[in-house]
């Protein structure tokens, strides 16, 4: 199967043959793999070259000549150098566009900090009606992404080399487990390794692929009907739904573990993807210890 990128650049393409509307721009990064689509398209497939602030500008004044804009790059280009530029030419505006972004918190570890992003979903988050998707499976990124093209609204689409063994293609909190210690939330690519870490738990498992808007509904559904104890799995900065969660349970008495990209420290190594899940208490056995841990078990 194709990954997660492969998958994105595939639909794309397709997307752009098909819809005259929808048009790609692009900071070098996927040029290679679009340079078919651009030159069938070439004024609907832009490259501004690594200006990254440019590139989300350029997205915006598609919008405005009534075009659908997918604006690609990695995230740390994409949603932290972009940051002013889509506060004030999109959401500023108002307009609609699709940031689609690959690399995650960490999937480029030799690349150093400069290619990493724990923080772009909180950034994000911090501007008013966006969606947010973090798929964890190739097919949820597909259809995430064909959902995403039509209508006007905001989408920042979260693309990871980190993958689960299946997709779940279900809408806000799919419910995988009934039990009655806790609730334990996975958002996308994570969800294989919380499955194997509440192994023998009497926990039930919700699982989501778009966070925001945030399924207060259904949480609070499976906190009402287990044990008010809600542990939060996220492969971005650890707490960045902490406050949607005490929103939906606001009149229900409640305990939250927030996991995920830890904010007390910065890795400064490189190693590989599961180093820094180690270091991150993102792997199995790390989430595992903690959930137990909070659970009293």
């Amino acid at each position: 199967m194709l990954s997660m990128r492969e998958t994105f650049l595939s639909t794309t393409e397709q997307i752009l043959d098909a819809d005259p509307d929808v048009a790609i721009v692009l900071a070098d990064i996927s040029a290679a793999q679009l340079a078919g689509a651009a030159r069938r398209h070439p004024d609907r497939v832009i490259n501004v070259g690594i200006r990254e602030q440019l590139l989300v500008s350029t997205g915006a004044g598609l919008a405005l000549a009534g075009l659908r804009p997918i604006v690609h790059t990695f995230p740390s280009f994409l949603v932290e150098r972009g940051f002013e530029q889509i506060k004030l030419d999109f959401s500023h505006q108002e307009l609609g566009g699709v940031l689609v972004s690959y690399g995650a918190s960490y999937d480029m570890p030799t690349a150093g900090r400069t290619h990493q992003s724990p923080g772009d979903v909180a950034l994000i988050d911090s501007l008013p009606s966006w969606t947010v998707h973090v798929p964890g499976h190739p097919l949820e990124a597909r259809r995430l992404l064909l959902e995403s093209i039509p209508g006007d609204g905001r989408v920042y689409l979260r693309l990871s080399a980190q993958e689960n063994a299946s997709p779940h293609l279900g809408v806000g909190f799919t419910r995988l487990r009934s039990g009655s210690r806790g609730v334990v939330v996975a958002v996308g690519p994570v969800l294989d390794r919380v499955l194997r870490a509440v192994s023998g738990l009497d926990v039930t498992v919700l699982y989501a692929s778009t966070v925001r808007p945030f399924d207060g509904v259904g949480l609070r559904s499976a906190v009402l009907s287990a044990a008010p104890s809600v542990v939060m799995v996220e492969p971005y900065l650890a707490g960045t739904s902490a406050h949607w969660v005490s929103e939906a349970l606001s009149d229900v008495p409640h305990r939250l573990r927030s996991l995920g990209v830890r904010r007390d420290v910065e890795v400064r190594s490189y190693g590989e993807i599961a180093d820094h899940d180690l270091a991150h208490g993102l792997d199995a056995g790390s989430l595992g210890l903690s959930i137990r841990e909070f659970l009293g078990e």
